[in-house]
């Protein structure tokens, strides 16, 4: 690493980490996350190695990276606040090493969790290995014209020093003529600090300058000198994603297993046919009592509700492993023959109708009892589920299996998407209104009325819908449900939920039906 790339390194880190002091301390969880995220995607590319550039197949993965932490100022929803958190932690580390020039999704499963530690590693201690690089003589750098800043920099830097005052000026007339402009400005500018706060602030922007200049180091190309392997080259070699991450020539084997480990086409042929005849009973069952109709009273000794009401929970347990069975199958299978092939277009078949039951399942109990957030999470794993059966079927067709895993992780950004675009406290919250306003949603035997201690805990994204309820609810309920919503009123007027750092699309909807409520 030359002395300029560090140094370079080291700004960018101390400037990100300032920025996010700012955005996060004394703020909620909302537009700051993507704006952070964008901050760090953004010096990652400034600082690439010169010539390389991302592999065609990764160029998902900012885009992903930014898509996902977008939800995060979309929703107001613990749960699903956590999963986006992971996930677009996931992805930008994934985004700066495919910055870098290293191939992400052309790796195999095992290689790319062998690379997530690597980077972790150097956004844990790769600061140290920047900083010895700023004590080299600036004559020892190979190539300072290519590390430099651009010619544009110091121009754009002297022309904002010059403009901030006219800004001030301008701004402080523009306040003066306009209450929205100045109700704007003073979103933009309140950061409330005081010099009390002056040790925390910076000790938060250390720590976060440290892992960035970490992460920067990755995308300035640090990993090339550390010996990294499976570099994406200049112009990829199509091949699948296993041979490509082993380097081989473009067979879809990974590698050769021990003899002790390989499974003969007949054997391997023989598990999956096993396994398709009892799913094939299943199916059976199925058709005539859960989607056919028939008598389950005089079979199962249970009413049909209660029978379609149970099991759905293990139902997806049989669609997760029967995937992992034949993916296992496939990769020791010796040779891939006709029989294997046909086995494992049963096996997927009739897993997509075990799925339909554990769908069918699940919305007779939400109809029965309303819904909740694990049962949310449950749908959206059958989706993903479902999705992950077309893509099997695809592969196996194609001779394409080594691309499982790829495919069922972009599967799951997907789905996360999507949940983000739903947003599960808001279906939720109104789903379960709804039921409340109109009793006949309800079946004969479910379960009407609203449970008020839950819809509490469901966040903002459900306030507008619990707003809506409330001259439906019952006098104590609404009682409770009012105090509630009223405390929630004062804490999202409060400095911390206001400043524009902590922007967040549920949280504003919240605010705008919070204020139809009665004074308390």
């Amino acid at each position: 690493m030359t002395r300029p790339v560090a140094i370079r390194i080291l700004v960018l880190a101390i400037a990100i980490g300032l920025v996010a002091q700012a955005l996060l301390l004394d703020n909620l969880l909302g537009v700051n996350a993507p704006i952070l995220a964008g901050c760090l995607l953004g010096a990652a590319f400034g600082l690439r190695p010169a010539g390389r550039r991302i592999d065609p197949l990764d160029r998902w993965l900012p885009a992903a990276a930014m898509a996902i932490s977008l939800g995060i100022a979309v929703r107001a929803d613990r749960v699903l606040l956590e999963l986006d958190i992971a996930a677009a932690c996931a992805l930008l580390g994934a985004s700066i090493a495919a910055i870098a020039g290293e191939a992400i999704t052309r790796r195999s499963a095992i290689r790319i969790v062998e690379l997530g530690f690597v980077v972790a590693g150097w956004a844990g201690i790769g600061i140290l290995r920047v900083t010895p690089a700023l004590r080299r003589p600036a004559d020892r750098d190979a190539d300072p014209i290519t590390t430099r800043l651009p010619v544009w920099a110091g121009p754009i830097a002297r022309g904002l020093l010059i403009a901030l005052p006219l800004l001030l000026v301008f701004g402080s007339l523009f306040s003066a003529a306009d209450a929205a402009f100045e109700r704007l400005m003073g979103r933009l500018l309140t950061w409330n600090v005081d010099l009390g706060e002056v040790p925390i602030r910076l000790s938060v922007a250390f720590l976060i300058a440290w892992v960035v200049a970490g992460l920067l180091a990755v995308a300035s190309g640090a990993l090339e000198v550390t010996g990294a392997r499976a570099h994406a080259p200049t112009v990829p070699v199509p091949q699948s994603l296993g041979a490509a991450a082993l380097g081989l020539p473009d067979p879809d084997r990974s590698a050769t297993l021990a003899p002790a480990l390989r499974l003969g086409a007949i054997e391997a042929a023989t598990i999956l046919l096993a396994v398709d005849a009892l799913f094939g009973i299943f199916v059976i069952l199925q058709v005539a009592y859960l989607f056919g109709g028939q008598d389950t009273l005089a079979a199962t000794s249970l009413p049909y509700a209660q029978y379609a009401r149970s099991g759905f929970f293990e139902l997806m347990w049989v669609a997760v492993l029967a995937g992992g069975l034949l993916a296992t199958v496939h990769a020791i299978a010796a040779r891939r023959t006709p029989a294997l092939v046909g086995a494992g277009l049963a096996l997927a078949g009739l897993t997509a109708v075990v799925l339909a039951s554990a769908l069918l399942r699940l919305r007779i109990y939400q109809n029965a009892y309303g819904w909740t957030e694990l049962r949310f999470y449950v749908l959206a794993t059958i989706v993903w589920l479902a999705i992950g059966i077309g893509i099997t079927i695809a592969l196996l067709v194609r001779n394409r299996m080594r691309w499982l895993l790829h495919g069922l992780a972009m599967a799951a950004v997907v789905v996360l998407l999507g949940i983000n675009l739903v947003g599960p406290s808001r279906l939720i919250a109104e789903q379960n209104v709804a039921r409340v306003l109109d009793p006949t949603l309800v079946p004969p035997d479910g379960k009407s009325g609203l449970d008020v201690i839950y819809a509490k805990r469901l966040g903002d994204d459900a306030v507008p819908a619990l707003v809506t309820a409330l001259p439906a609810l019952d006098p104590s309920d609404r009682e409770e449900v009012l105090g509630q919503l009223q405390a929630r009123r004062a804490e999202l007027g409060s400095a911390q939920a206001t400043g524009w750092p902590s922007w967040n699309l549920g949280r504003e909807l919240a605010r705008q039906a919070l204020v139809t409520l009665p004074a308390r």
